[in-house]
């Protein structure tokens, strides 16, 4: 593998953390812009800065389960990554241009797998570390729901008497806070998956070694571009979140916003690479629904879970194809 292949696959694999943050802006900010809390280019500004201060807090739990819990490091050369980031960056694209909100994260394990299956089978998959992964594509959304409703139900409870004007000014400012905590979690598990598959190229190459850390430099350019990323934000998917799944006021986005951000936070202490998109549908379903069942739009709850169903098997498809052409083409 030459210097060449290596830094042209750094430059993508740093393209998809940027379509990362581009892509799962909206779950970031659509719930603190739908409110009115803040206008959306403050919002990006907001989520950003959190997105690169994660970088400071977290440990590389998750970028170690991607870089050696998802397929056998063995098999991993440069085609293996190139199909696995265009499976994963390919995904993103159709799902942003349809305004579905899907999971980059899940593209990217997707990925991983249909190139690792299509050079040597399915003796390529690690099934422990795969099962934790699929496992939280139902976990995180049925966490973020209960936290969510729970939140919601709680913060009726205490604020029943209070004058509702009151509560609505008091929460405009906490969601500047529980924004924060979300666009940390989302920086903290989403940017350490790019760093993962960076190092997993960097030991294919023989320019790191599976029992060195995550190269300084990995990192902290991941955090950066997922940072940009959010800066554009995906504003197709913004009102998708925000609003058609059910209407917010500030007190649900608090809710819905702090029970995602635990949600997260549970999973990266964890190490396990989860979806953001799912978490914080989740938590806004469950805001919704704790009011009433008819509160929540669940046609286009339905639409997005489609989405998540496929995502898996439509971007390992995609990378397998990708794996076929480039082993045949370079």
């Amino acid at each position: 593998m030459t210097l060449e292949i290596v830094i042209l696959l750094v430059i993508m694999a740093l393209l998809f953390d940027f379509m990362n943050g581009f892509h799962d802006a909206a779950n970031s900010i659509a719930t603190v812009v739908s409110t009115g809390v803040l206008k959306p280019q403050w919002a990006v500004l907001w989520a950003a800065s959190f997105n690169f201060i994660a970088y400071f807090i977290f440990p590389l739990k998750v970028a170690a389960t991607i870089g050696k819990g998802t397929i056998d490091p063995s098999i991993i050369d440069h085609y293996v990554i190139f199909g696995a980031l265009t499976g994963a960056i390919a995904w993103n694209l159709i799902t942003w241009w349809y305004g579905l909100p899907s999971s980059s994260s899940h593209a990217l394990v997707g990925g991983l797998v249909g190139a690792g299956v299509a050079k040597v089978g399915t003796g390529a998959l690690i099934k422990a570390g795969l099962f934790k992964i699929v496992a939280f594509i139902v976990v995180a959304p049925l966490l973020g729901f209960l936290l969510g409703s729970l939140l919601m139900l709680a913060v009726s409870w205490l604020c029943f008497r209070s004058n509702p004007r009151r509560v609505d000014r008091r929460f405009r400012r906490l969601q500047l806070f529980s924004a924060a905590l979300y666009s940390l979690g989302h920086g903290g598990n989403d940017a350490q998956k790019t760093a993962g598959i960076i190092w997993m190229l960097l030991i294919a190459a023989g320019m790191t070694s599976a029992a060195d850390p995550v190269p300084t430099w990995v990192v902290f350019s991941c955090y950066i571009t997922i940072a940009l990323g959010t800066m554009f934000g995906g504003w197709r998917i913004v009102k998708t979140m925000g609003q058609k799944i059910t209407k917010l006021k500030p007190v649900g986005g608090f809710c819905a916003e702090t029970g995602g951000a635990m949600t997260l936070f549970f999973a990266t202490a964890l190490g396990i690479p989860v979806s953001t998109t799912h978490t914080i549908t989740g938590a806004i379903v469950g805001v919704g629904s704790s009011r009433k069942v008819s509160a929540v739009r669940w046609g286009v709850a339905g639409s997005i879970v489609w989405a998540w169903v496929l995502t898996i098997p439509a971007s390992a498809f995609i990378s397998a194809v990708a794996w076929g052409i480039g082993h045949h083409y370079f």
